[in-house]
């Protein structure tokens, strides 16, 4: 066998144990006590940290910016990455709040499967229908966790038909709780129909929760849940086996099917038997779609095509000591090694990937190598914008990242005019990485600044103050909605309630004070186009 023949192998084994994928969910659905508990069990961490209850406690390590912290919510979408058996994980945790989606749609674009997590008690909310519909727009398989099954909540028979209505997909109980609410005990694997009983720890869910395997003939002679609780289980199943769906791996991968799952994150029943089964369904890194340099579409292969990657995010002072600046890298073909050269295909030039780490939240550590799938952060001395494309081959460009129009727009300003400059360099960061978008009027007189949501503004201000010293005062603007222009700006009859902008890319974008002042502009222009998305 050749020395070629030996590494591809070696890039493919590599390769099939690679499984990255994002977590979607409404905001406080539990999405980032379960990536604490992934890390628990992959022996990451010892102990975890719960979201809530900060005053004095420990902070979840997925979350490392401090307005996180005192929040607890997820702003930033960061990346882990961590063993876990037989397999290698890189999970990217996304902002929840929808006042963040694009964060959240950009990061998606790097997941090769989605962990798509459901209050019991509140079912598919609306940050969860618009998540879900970005990962069937991208094929992106679905794996479905209702969670907080240690508090009241609805039946799951219930939970399970919204799924199918709201999402519009087969849904597949892959495992069924026993209990609910204070009396949720474990569940049974319907696939042979074993219970895995949990133990409640003293600890609060912050260690691994001891298990017990048994049947239901076991557990109806051993007095642990009660008569009408295994009554309930044992009508569910028979209802499930009659009419519930099959599931296939295939359909799973295809889009059609969302395997479903019951635990509770903060007691940890259930995540180690869902992680398993996670490792097992979900797909490896697979083939990308790229534009060749001559038109063409073309497919990357993960092991046929030596190294490429491209930025999905950028991150700027993830450590306050280095006032740095990091680019996350989805490798998608080849092998990465440090320190290697590569082609930079929007500047056409040749770079050095020097310094490469992966992140546990702000604990860096050094990258020798990675593989399809794993995510990588190389410091960004001004040199990569969010969507870059990098090869060792060059000749294509990985699909654009998807950019949504903004529908909240402010001026800002600093309240010492003598820190003009450390604001200019915090306001330049906070757009390339995406923070919020910087809009300039067509004769540049003045500047805006626009984003999906007023959160996005909240944390604008807070990392300007924290991260550059500047105190800033934001005046909202009357606009909630815009479009980008098709035609010539010169012509177009704009109504009272707007303003024509340009971009950070130089294209012209029509600010609208409500909806109803955009389908006037669109009936006084009908030789002009809106689009909405780009």
């Amino acid at each position: 066998m050749t020395m070629d023949a030996i590494q591809q192998g070696e890039l493919a084994a590599a390769t099939a144990k690679r499984r990255t994928f994002a977590i979607i969910s409404h905001p406080d659905a539990g999405k980032t006590t379960l990536t604490e508990k992934l890390l628990l069990y992959s022996g990451m961490i010892r102990t975890a940290g719960m979201v809530r209850g900060r005053k004095g406690g420990k902070v979840a390590a997925s979350d490392w910016m401090g307005m996180e912290q005192e929040r607890g919510i997820s702003i930033t979408a960061s990346a882990m990455q961590f063993p876990y058996k037989d397999a290698v994980i890189n999970l990217l945790d996304t902002p929840g709040h929808q006042d963040f989606s694009e964060d959240t749609y950009r990061t998606l674009t790097a997941a090769d499967s989605a962990i798509m997590v459901i209050d019991a008690a509140k079912g598919v909310e609306a940050q969860t229908r618009k998540l879900f519909a970005v990962c069937r727009m991208r094929r992106i398989p679905v794996l479905t966790l209702v969670n907080k099954m240690d508090l009241p909540g609805r039946p799951p028979l219930d939970l399970m038909t919204e799924v199918e209505q709201a999402l519009d997909i087969h849904a597949s109980a892959i495992n069924w709780p026993v209990g609910s609410g204070s009396d949720f005990a474990g569940i049974v694997d319907r696939a042979d129909g074993r219970v895995h009983l949990f133990t409640k720890t003293t600890h609060g869910g912050s260690t691994k929760v001891a298990t017990e395997d048994c049947t239901l003939d076991d557990l109806a002679r051993g007095g642990r849940v009660s008569p009408d609780a295994l009554a309930q289980v044992r009508h569910d199943l028979e209802l499930l086996d009659i009419a519930g769906n099959p599931f296939t791996r295939e359909e799973f991968l295809q889009g059609e099917v969302t395997p479903v799952f019951f635990a509770s994150a903060l007691t940890n029943f259930g995540i180690e038997n869902f992680l398993d089964a996670f490792v097992s369904l979900a797909p490896s890194p697979g083939g990308r779609q790229a534009d060749g340099d001559g038109g063409d579409e073309r497919t990357v292969d993960p092991i046929e095509t030596p190294f490429s990657a491209y930025v999905f995010k950028l991150q700027a002072n993830m450590n306050p000591k280095h006032r740095d600046s990091t680019a996350f890298l989805r490798v998608c073909s080849g092998r990465f090694e440090r320190d290697m050269v590569v082609r930079h295909h929007r500047m056409g030039r040749e770079v050095r990937l020097s310094r490469p780490h992966s992140l546990v939240a702000q604990e860096r550590s050094t990258v020798e190598e990675a593989f399809p799938g794993d995510i990588i952060g190389i410091i960004n001395p001004g040199l990569f914008a969010i969507g870059d494309t990098i090869s060792v081959t060059g000749g294509f460009t990985f699909k654009p990242l998807p950019q949504f129009q903004p529908e909240m727009f402010a001026r800002i300003r600093p309240t010492d005019v003598g820190k003009r400059k450390a604001f200019d360099k915090g306001m330049e960061q906070m757009a390339q990485e995406g923070t919020v978008q910087i809009m300039r009027s067509l004769r540049e007189t003045e500047s805006l600044v626009a984003a999906v949501g007023r959160l996005q503004f909240d944390v604008l201000q807070y990392r300007l103050r924290t991260e550059y010293r500047v105190d800033t005062v934001l005046d909202l603007l009357p606009f909630s909605c815009s479009a980008w222009l098709e035609g010539d700006p010169e012509t177009f009859k704009a109504p009272s309630a707007s303003m024509l902008v340009r971009d950070q890319r130089g294209r012209v974008v029509v600010l609208f004070g409500d909806q109803v002042m955009k389908s006037i502009a669109r009936d006084r222009n009908p030789g002009h186009g809106f689009r909405e998305m780009g």
